[in-house]
């Protein structure tokens, strides 16, 4: 009895110093327990639904774990920033419970969680993001994401915009242990280690990726341990007790917010429920999962309260009750909210467009000058990207540079080297080689705030940032219901010529036209380069802008004049009767080069620099074709479902009757670029396979 009895006070005194040490109110407190009970009855209502099949889709429950969302989410501040996960309805309801601060305001916050869940037009993204992707932009939550270890270089690039823009705000950083094992983890650390940036990694090792106990997969015991080799400190916590929790992210936000860089907290928590609901947990024993329970994170948090007297089981009772009431409320709500209107399936997947007719004016005019006026003077096509740089920096404050080499050689051809010198690193900033994370960095920094142009050294490491820039940067507008944009940049160079083979030598376009939510550029001169480029940081859209690499060198004619392009504008850059060719990039001068030859035969060739390929300017085609009632594109991609194909797909749909001939295209060969200048002379289209492609359609 006597231990016992000392055990208690023990327990009390823990407690006690615990609360007091984090200098938390009876109200925090039970604050705090009833968000795990309100997190814990939301995830129980979605698997009783799940059940019934009333509730479509995956949902990946939050049971069990309720205590590091909630203990992580009271450590910080109102205007701090959270990003999560697919298992993310806690760390949802726990940051949008923090910003409400009214009763009603709260259960708003909850209707709309469970709107969401059941893909009503009332919940948060408006029923497009469901339970995998809710989000709420606006007051901080940067959104969850359906692939693991997604979001850690989207909370690397917000922690960096924090950085840039001078504020003392935190991001928290919220993924489980399968996440650990990715590239994005320790990209991620590496990065936010680099350049100290106020994140902090919050793992919630559950014990399980999928199927996979932990201890299969990590030599390590300890998630933490990992922290040493970034040199940031590693946190092991109870993930079962909120209050525990707190104190040591409390501890970890504090030291980010005083610039002393990132910290890895691992909370050791366990999820009640399978991975999804079609996990039968057979991989796990039923004795396993009840020792986990006596550690509930209710029943610690209520005994705890219960211990220092700041709660009594008929106050718990009535929490119950205002719980289930609350539930119900919830349930009445989404119940009754709409499905979405079938017509918003296509809305909200890019911000507006701010171009103006004036922009659309002074392009036409500024054309027609270049054409016609031999004085205007004469830069290269790297002088004209460094130039659309340097006025957009000097704009606005937001837009900066990163990429790798960015800064002593200055990215392609030089670019960017005498930005660095003129803006200092902090405007044109030196990454690591982690294609990933710098285009993830991008997507995060531009939801918070800033305008990043990030620089990916050739098109062929793009595939490396495919689930950054296309599942987070391109779909979190639409997924997010309109409600973010992500205004970033993406240059990159492609295109063969240099005799570098297969893995720097690619045209890769098509892998980026095929996603929605993002824009994709090629231009082709000098002129082209710098209106586009300063239109593409300008918009609030991710943009690919795309480069050939044998075209720096290239002098063009580029008025001095301020003046940008808009999207969606084609170039005619040679009037023709006889035939339409569609082209882009460096192909827009062999097609010209044809064009001239096949002149001295009698063939008057129109010329058609798309310049944007997304948005395609498909009316200045279709008015060619009905001209010269003969297509031919030509692209230096593969041939092989190469962009070129879908401009066919498109002027058979619309303008078939127009034709008098078969459409002709030109591509590379479906063959590796080859290192051998002869053969990848012949991989690529020539002058003469133009011309032939051109004879045929008027043969």
């Amino acid at each position: 009895m006597d231990t016992q009895n000392t055990t208690t006070q023990s327990q009390i005194a823990k407690i006690s110093a615990m609360i007091e040490e984090q200098a938390l109110t009876r109200e925090e407190l039970l604050g705090y327990l009833r968000q795990i009970m309100e997190i814990r009855a939301l995830e129980n209502n979605i698997a009783n639904l799940l059940s019934k099949a009333v509730l479509k889709g995956a949902s990946h429950l939050y049971a069990g774990e309720e205590a590091v969302a909630v203990g992580a989410v009271a450590a910080l501040r109102d205007d701090d920033l959270v990003t999560s996960t697919h298992r993310g309805h806690g760390h949802g309801h726990a940051h949008g419970d923090k910003f409400a601060k009214t009763p009603e305001a709260k259960q708003v916050h909850y209707n709309k969680m469970m709107a969401e869940v059941l893909g009503k037009s009332g919940g948060y993204c408006k029923g497009k993001g469901g339970s995998m992707h809710i989000a709420d932009v606006e007051h901080g939550n940067l959104g969850a994401t359906g692939i693991v270890g997604g979001n850690l270089p989207v909370a690397v690039g917000a922690a960096l915009a924090q950085k840039l823009q001078g504020t003392d705000r935190v991001v928290v950083c919220f993924f489980g242990d399968g996440a650990t094992n990715t590239g994005n983890f320790h990209e991620s650390l590496n990065m936010a280690s680099v350049w100290s940036l106020p994140v902090v990694f919050v793992c919630e090792n559950n014990m399980y990726g999928m199927s996979v106990p932990w201890a299969k997969v990590s030599h390590l015991p300890d998630v933490a341990s990992r922290a040493a080799a970034y040199g940031m400190p590693g946190e092991i916590v109870d993930g079962m007790d909120a209050l525990a929790v707190r104190g040591v992210v409390s501890k970890a936000v504090e030291r980010a917010r005083k610039g002393e860089g990132p910290t890895l907290v691992e909370a050791k928590t366990y999820r009640y429920y399978g991975h999804s609901h079609s996990d039968p947990r057979a991989y796990r024993t039923r004795e396993e999962e009840a020792e986990w329970k006596k550690r509930d994170p209710i029943t610690v948090m209520k005994d705890n309260l219960e211990l220092v007297k700041m709660l009594d089981e008929k106050e718990f009772e009535a929490m119950e009750t205002a719980v289930d009431e609350k539930l119900d409320e919830a349930m009445t709500y989404s119940e009754a909210s709409p499905e979405p209107q079938i017509s918003d399936v296509e809305t909200d997947v890019y911000a507006p467009a701010k171009f103006t007719p004036a922009d659309y004016e002074t392009d036409r005019r500024l054309r027609e000058l270049i054409r016609t006026n031999a004085d205007v003077r004469q830069i290269s096509y790297a002088q004209a990207l460094t130039e659309a740089m340097r006025d957009e920096m000097k704009r606005d404050p937001k837009v900066f540079i990163m990429g790798e080499d960015v800064g002593l050689y200055g990215g392609a051809y030089g670019a960017t080297r005498d930005l660095m010198k003129e803006f200092g690193e902090w405007r044109v900033i030196d990454t690591p080689i982690s294609e990933a994370t710098i285009g993830g960095a991008a997507v995060g920094a531009a939801m918070a705030g800033m305008r990043p142009v990030a620089e990916i050294m050739y098109v062929d490491f793009t595939p490396l940032t495919m689930d950054q820039i296309a599942n987070q940067g391109a779909k979190n507008r639409y997924m997010f219901g309109g409600k973010t944009s992500v205004p970033m940049v993406v240059r990159t160079e492609g295109g063969a010529g240099r005799a570098i083979a297969a893995h720097h030598s690619q045209s890769l376009e098509s892998l980026w036209t095929h996603f929605p939510g993002i824009y994709v550029i090629m231009p082709s001169t000098p002129y082209d380069a710098k209106g586009l480029l300063k239109a593409a940081i300008r918009d609030d859209n991710p943009v690919m802008f795309i480069e050939h690499k044998m075209l720096y060198k290239d002098k063009g004619p580029v008025p001095e004049e301020d003046y940008i392009i808009p999207f969606g504008v084609a170039d005619i850059k040679r009037p023709g009767k006889d035939i339409t060719l569609v082209t882009y990039s460096r192909m827009v001068h062999t097609s010209l080069a044809a064009a001239e030859e096949l002149s001295k035969q009698g063939i008057d060739v129109e010329v058609i620099d798309l310049r944007t390929l997304k948005p395609l300017d498909l009316n200045t085609i279709v008015a060619s074709v009905k001209k010269t009632g003969r297509l031919v594109c030509v692209s230096e991609a593969y041939e092989n479902t190469g962009f070129i194909n879908e401009v066919m797909v498109q002027v058979n749909e619309v303008a078939f009757d127009y034709l008098d001939a078969p459409m002709m295209r030109v591509g590379a060969l479906n063959v590796p670029v080859p290192r051998a200048e002869v053969l990848e002379d012949q991989a690529i289209p020539n002058v003469n396979r133009v011309m032939e492609a051109c004879r045929k359609v008027v043969s």
